[in-house]
């Protein structure tokens, strides 16, 4: 069995990326997942993943525009995903997210 410590980095790079693409098409497909939801449980949204792909790219000295590294994750402009599935975060996700990220 190979382990991931064991992997070269060209392999290691494209393993990672194939799991980045398969959370975004997940996240893509669970629109019932809101963002406050994700910030709650995990600490991170889909606009904390534009922000990495975005610094990611800063890294490497290339500029990529943060809404197009939205319409990336989102499958859609942000603004359409907006409008067709966030609902309004209830008081309890509010007071949730207030109390771990203040």
């Amino acid at each position: 069995m190979t382990t991931i410590d064991s992997l070269d980095q060209q392999t290691r790079t494209e393993l990672e990326a194939a799991a980045f693409r398969t959370l975004v098409a997940h996240l893509q497909q669970r629109t019932d997942v809101q963002n406050i939801d994700l910030m709650n449980l995990a600490g991170f949204c889909r606009n904390c993943l534009s922000k990495y792909y975005v610094g990611a790219a800063g890294e490497r000295d290339m500029q990529i525009e943060y809404e197009d590294a939205r319409t990336h994750v989102y499958g859609m402009p942000y603004s359409e995903w907006k409008a067709q599935h966030q609902t309004q975060a209830t008081p309890e996700q509010q007071a949730s997210y207030n109390a771990t990220h203040n």
